[in-house]
């Protein structure tokens, strides 16, 4: 007869745990990648091709972003097959940058992005491909930074808040 297998509960709990992984455990934030967080159709993808303010240029990829309206970050992969001829290397990098986007979508609120494979993509190892992706998310966001802090200067209330430091320096020198 086959043995018996039993599942042990730890003592700490007698109540059911969760799956947090499928979303079940409403006080962690949800880290799933789902549709709402794709750009889906040529009508998603035009928008951030024809104006793509932030830009992140690697040898083996590029990273296109734009501001959109949606309260979450989208993304949307261009994966060419003739810059990667084996369709499981296309595939190992979609799931690299699905991972790392799904790990940083809270960074990415109201971003929709394009990573575009360049040649050679599929020669680097997966470590290094997540070192390198992940600086030029860094470098994303920088940008962003920067874009908010300048675009909130320009607003009426802080005019005035900019001119009064403006003056503060001029007087120390």
């Amino acid at each position: 007869m086959p043995a018996k297998i039993e599942f042990q509960q730890s003592a700490s709990s007698n109540q059911p745990q969760s799956d947090s992984r499928f979303g079940s455990d409403s006080s962690s934030a949800s880290f799933r990648f789902t549709k709402s967080l794709r750009l889906l159709c040529a009508a998603d993808f035009k928008p951030v091709f024809d104006d793509a303010p932030f830009r992140a240029s690697h040898q083996y990829f590029l990273i296109l972003a734009r501001l959109s309206q949606n309260s979450q970050g989208r993304l949307g992969l261009v994966m060419a097959k003739k810059h990667m001829k084996l369709a499981v290397e296309r595939n190992r990098m979609k799931r690299l940058i699905r991972e790392s986007f799904r790990l940083h979508q809270q960074d990415f609120a109201g971003l929709d992005i394009v990573v575009l494979s360049r040649k050679g993509m599929d020669s680097l190892p997966n470590s290094e491909f997540i070192q390198q992706l992940n600086q030029q998310w860094q470098r994303i966001f920088k940008k962003v930074r920067h874009h908010r802090l300048t675009s909130q200067a320009q607003t009426p209330g802080s005019n005035q808040k900019a001119s009064v430091d403006a003056k503060a320096t001029d007087q120390e020198r």
